[in-house]
Order: C-alpha cells, then sequence, then structure tokens
C-alpha cells in the first residue's frame, strides 16, 4: 500500500477537527458516550476524506487505461501499414 501524501494528512486531519467539533456543537452532547460515539465518527469520516484524496499521477493513469480500452494502443505508423504485395502488373526498369 502506498504512502499517504501530505495532502491527505491535512485534508484527514482538518475533517477529524472540524467534523467533530461541529457535530458537537449541534449534538450539545455532554454524555461521556454521546461524545465517544461522535469522535469515532469523526475519525471515521477523516478516514474517508483522507483515503478518497486523490494520489498524485492517478488521474492520467486513469485516463491512459480508459484510453486503452476503448480503441487500439498506439504503435509506429509502420506497423500499421498494409503488406507489401509484389507488383506483378508493374514494368520493370531492368527488363
Amino acid at each position: 500500500m502506498p504512502r499517504p501524501t501530505p495532502a491527505q494528512f491535512a485534508y484527514g486531519s482538518a475533517t477529524v477537527v472540524l467534523s467533530t467539533f461541529a457535530m458537537l456543537l449541534l449534538s450539545q452532547t455532554r454524555a461521556g458516550l454521546g461524545v465517544a460515539v461522535i469522535a469515532v465518527a469523526g475519525l471515521v469520516l477523516g478516514l474517508l476524506v483522507a483515503v478518497t484524496v486523490p494520489m498524485p499521477g492517478t488521474p492520467r493513469a486513469d485516463r491512459a487505461t480508459a484510453a486503452r480500452t476503448n480503441r487500439a494502443p498506439r504503435t509506429s505508423a509502420h506497423a500499421h501499414a498494409e503488406p507489401l504485395e509484389p507488383r506483378v502488373s508493374e514494368h520493370s526498369l531492368r527488363g
């Protein structure tokens, strides 16, 4: 598994802090069990955000994969040329 990027850490951490703070303010809970449930929910939400942040280069790889599956891969111009048939009907200069 690839290591998380700094952007993933930043987005995940910000999501944990902000979502937990918002849920605590909105629920106005003071019970320990309620705070624990909200904290776990904030951690899960932060993990989901961190995992879904695109990795560098991923969109390019997805586009290349999609392009390969939708059409034939690119090759040199000579690979697509028709095979040469012997030119029987043409006149030769060496007669």
